[in-house]
């Protein structure tokens, strides 16, 4: 198992945000975290990642708790890609994948030609190796994108948590990083709103609502009217793709 939580719950306030998760993602699988706005994801992404300290429960990486992992170890291990991940100055592409480093260095290391082959490889991954001398500021919102997941890869991972990353995108660079992070060599969680896009691109998916797992499996498996329904209140007709086989999911009106 690759990344875990049990009896996970983190709330502001009084209001439960994170309701007792439990969850279990295998190596190497896209798993796609869906459900309504409000419902929990991001909280559960960051939760995850380490950035926010759940009230109960564990979060644990290969069966091991990470709350007793240093800080540095876990960046190596886990990368996290924000919704709107954006920075005011104008650094060469190259440089915001370089941060990505950061968790391989001390103070005093030195940088070495592994580093910048990393960097290289990070760049040929995402298809951005020729934009790297160009400045953050021209990019478009999907090399932006694009740029952020190899930052991501720059930290040389093996879970990759994402939350959202096509929100804003046109669909034709939605796509594109669907099928670029359902590709990645890692184990990947990537908070999304087109169910569509889950069916195609994701081996496994976990459904919330109101702060709780309501459905996991395989988008065949779960991929249901009722349960469109029931999460989104949402009217559908499901069909196999004649395309790709996978499940299309059509709004009724």
């Amino acid at each position: 198992m690759s990344i875990s939580a049990e009896n996970i719950s983190w709330k502001v306030g009084k209001k439960v945000i994170v309701n007792n998760v439990s969850l279990a993602v295998s190596q190497g699988q896209t798993v796609g975290l869906l459900g309504p706005n409000g419902c929990g994801k991001s909280s559960l992404l960051r939760i995850l990642a380490g950035l926010r300290r759940p009230h109960t429960g564990t979060v644990a990486l290969d069966g091991k708790s990470i709350a007793g992992m240093a800080k540095k170890q876990f960046a190596r291990r886990v990368a996290f890609v924000e919704q709107h991940g954006m920075t005011d100055a104008n650094m060469r592409v190259r440089d915001v994948v370089k941060l990505g480093r950061i968790p391989h260095h001390s103070p005093f290391s030195s940088w070495t030609p592994q580093d910048d082959e990393t960097i290289t490889s990070a760049l040929k991954t995402v298809d951005m190796l020729h934009h790297s001398e160009q400045g953050w500021q021209s990019l478009s919102g999907g090399e932006r994108q694009r740029v952020h997941i190899a930052r991501a890869l720059a930290q040389m991972p093996t879970e990759i948590l994402l939350d959202e990353p096509t929100n804003h995108l046109d669909i034709h660079h939605q796509i594109q990083l669907m099928q670029l992070i359902s590709q990645l060599p890692v184990t990947s969680l990537v908070a999304i709103h087109d169910l569509n896009h889950a069916s195609m691109f994701c081996d496994a998916l976990i459904v919330m609502q109101q702060g709780q797992i309501v459905a996991t499996g395989t988008p065949q498996e779960i991929l249901t009217e009722d349960l469109l329904w029931d999460v989104f209140r949402v009217k559908t007709k499901i069909e196999l793709s004649p395309f790709h086989g996978k499940k299309h999911i059509h709004y009724l009106v």
